[in-house]
């Protein structure tokens, strides 16, 4: 024990809270040494002090339920907007959001001014967003844009909020007014990328200092060379990122040059091999190409990496085992088995397909998933055995497995 506990101990408050002091010069982050200052300072009816020690615990360990409580039985009596700003942000932390929310509002309305009510304002309209109250959520920040307008973030924030409760344009014009009426200039990036999205690439072209952007809006007005020569001049400046290759892609593309265009996808799939655009891209070539069975493949997983729709994917999977590529087949009805565990069709095509190329660990796997799954299923009963005991095979084992690579010619 230390000095300063055996001198807490024998209630020598005044000499302990000099000696923690002392330690907090050392490690004024420990929370353990913090508490027990801020203790001893009330045990002293130092409250200042005290409220000081406990905003520095919040400051370290901001989930600190004890801090909140001691700082609420300090305010309770001495500053109302303190101690319900404190009470909602305790609730939150125990998510209790409808409490939280009731203690923002009172917060605001024992506020002295509109400045001091700001953090109350932020952390009710934060939670009301992340509760999807848009509505609620707008309605606070355009409160806040009223008395914070030096703040750029705030119609950041609306314009996020428009977008998805009225649409691009709104928030098209909500940027547009934090520019005019506060000359945030920070919103240029931003807004060229709305203007792209809401086919006004004039107004993209105007504003942004985006080489790569500037290529785009060049691209959507049809100015397709002068939009290349923009990339060409910084390939070495952006050669590395996917938004570059996309749209030399896009220009390869536009110009019928489809080898070209699947080089510059494949580079797109090396920084973004999880990216849906991979597959939508490569969907519109084979669709110029008239490939219509790879351009409902690429769509379908465009579609699967977007929604993971299972019955979308077990289509797909169908569609290849069809046109006889049953290794690729497997890989979508491994998907399936993934997004929708009890599908039996999906763990029986894989039983199979891990039988015909001698994988009897999977095989057994699987058999074992979908004899779980349905005790009574007639594939299950009729070959349970055969896979669990390496008697015999479904789908010819090796042999077929080796007629897979070699083709049918092999006897």
């Amino acid at each position: 024990m230390n000095a300063a506990e055996q001198l807490e101990q024998s209630e020598k408050y005044e000499e302990a809270y000099i000696e923690y002091k002392k330690m907090l010069m050392h490690k004024p982050d420990d929370v353990d040494i913090l508490t027990r200052t801020a203790h001893i300072a009330l045990i002293l009816n130092n409250k200042e002090e005290a409220k000081f020690y406990y905003a520095k615990i919040l400051e370290v360990d901001p989930s600190n339920i004890m801090a909140h409580e001691q700082l609420l039985d300090i305010f309770v009596d001495e500053d109302k907007f303190k101690y319900y700003l404190l009470r909602g942000n305790m609730h939150a932390l125990q998510q209790q959001m409808s409490y939280a929310n009731s203690d923002y509002k009172k917060a605001i309305s024992h506020a002295k001014d509109a400045q001091e009510a700001l953090p109350a304002r932020y952390l009710h309209a934060g939670l009301c967003e992340g509760q999807e109250k848009y509505q609620e959520a707008i309605d606070e920040y355009l409160r806040i844009a009223d008395d914070d307008d030096k703040n750029p973030m705030v119609y950041l924030k609306l314009a996020e909020l428009y977008e998805k409760t009225e649409g691009i344009i709104s928030a098209i014009q909500i940027l547009e007014r934090g520019k005019k009426d506060n000359g945030f200039d920070s919103y240029d990036e931003v807004l060229a990328g709305l203007y792209i999205r809401n086919s006004q690439p004039e107004k993209a072209l105007t504003i942004t200092k985006n080489e790569l952007t500037k290529a785009r809006a060049l691209f959507d007005m049809g100015e397709n060379d002068k939009g290349y020569d923009i990339l060409i001049s910084v390939k070495d400046k952006y050669g590395n990122e996917n938004t570059y290759h996309s749209l030399m892609a896009q220009y390869y593309f536009q110009k019928s040059m489809y080898d070209e265009a699947f080089k510059e996808i494949d580079e797109f799939e090396k920084l973004s091999p999880n990216s849906p655009l991979i597959y939508q891209m490569r969907a519109l070539i084979y669709e110029q190409k008239e490939d219509a069975f790879n351009e409902h493949v690429n769509w379908g997983k465009y579609n699967i990496l977007r929604n993971k729709d299972a019955d979308l994917i077990e289509t797909i999977a169908s569609l290849l085992e069809a046109e006889g590529d049953k290794t690729k087949a497997s890989e979508f009805y491994e998907r399936l088995a993934d997004v929708d565990p009890k599908n039996t069709l999906a763990l029986q095509k894989l039983v199979e397909f891990r039988d015909s190329i001698g994988d009897s660990y999977g095989a057994k796997e699987y058999i074992e998933r979908l004899k779980v799954i349905d005790p009574r299923n007639k594939f299950a009963e009729e070959n349970y055995e055969k896979i669990v005991n390496g008697n015999g095979s479904v789908g010819g084992g090796l042999l077929s497995f080796f007629k897979n690579i070699f083709g049918s010619k092999m006897r």
